[in-house]
């Protein structure tokens, strides 16, 4: 008999804790002790997670097992890879060696679209996009490092080469068409010392990379002033985007914008 009240009561404790983790102080507390924390105060969201560091595999199972809930133990694990992080590359140990110009790329509105096509015509429309964008990034000797759905991370040793090979990519769309959605390409270009790891590169310049790339409208680039002041190409018309805003990004980060069509 007691033996089958032990799963009945781990089953009670489970659920007060769930209820207890849930609760709206809880969680609005453990936000603001984490605001206090160094480091990258959006960590948990798709763009800090993504990777396959250690790091990202284990936020990525904490957003997994929390998304669809309020939780206070969501924030502090959250919390304790955020400081980690910072921790890190205060030591130097969240940068690479080499400097390198970083450009993530995605499709404006493909997911709206996707919703109402489905699969087979947007995998048709994605296999389109990339068929005519990845040769022009690689003819500027561009590296894919990893496709993100509708979504490139792309490293070129030279800003200027990562600007050309994008409006060259965004220019190799026309004339693509699927259900009716025409693709169109915004862009970020970061350059800093992203930390290699295996094929992959993680660390706080990819996570500045993809957040400006994230930021940027219909068929505009923006480059950090990282990025420009390295520009060899002074023919290319850019202007300061004075409301720039990023979640995740530094507060004093200044960012130009190129037309891409």
């Amino acid at each position: 008999m007691a033996e089958r009240e032990k799963p009945r009561r781990m089953r009670r404790l489970a659920a007060a804790l769930g209820r207890f983790d849930s609760r709206p102080g809880m969680v609005k507390g453990t936000r603001a002790l984490r605001a206090l924390l160094p480091g990258d105060k959006e960590y948990g969201d798709p763009l800090s997670v993504a990777g396959s560091q250690p790091s990202s595999l284990i936020g990525q199972r904490i957003a997994s097992a929390t998304n669809e809930r309020p939780s206070a133990l969501r924030e502090v694990g959250f919390g304790a890879l955020q400081m980690w992080q910072a921790l890190s590359e205060a030591q130097g140990r969240g940068r690479g060696d080499k400097d390198m110009a970083i450009l993530f790329t995605d499709l404006v509105e493909f997911s709206d679209w996707a919703l109402d096509a489905g699969d087979t015509k947007a995998v048709d429309l994605l296999r389109k996009v990339g068929t005519a964008m990845e040769p022009p990034l690689e003819a500027n000797g561009g590296r894919i490092v990893k496709r993100l759905g509708d979504g490139l991370m792309v490293v070129f040793e030279e800003p200027s080469a990562a600007l050309e090979a994008a409006c060259e990519a965004s220019q190799a769309l026309d004339g693509i068409e699927v259900a009716g959605y025409r693709p169109r390409l915004r862009a970020g270009i970061h350059e800093g010392k992203p930390r290699p790891l295996g094929g992959d590169y993680f660390g706080v310049d990819v996570n500045i990379a993809a957040r400006v790339a994230a930021a940027a409208g219909p068929g505009e680039l923006l480059i950090s002033q990282t990025a420009r002041q390295r520009l060899e190409d002074e023919s290319v018309q850019l202007r300061r985007k004075w409301r720039f805003q990023a979640k995740g990004a530094p507060e004093d980060l200044k960012v130009y914008a190129a037309k891409l069509d």
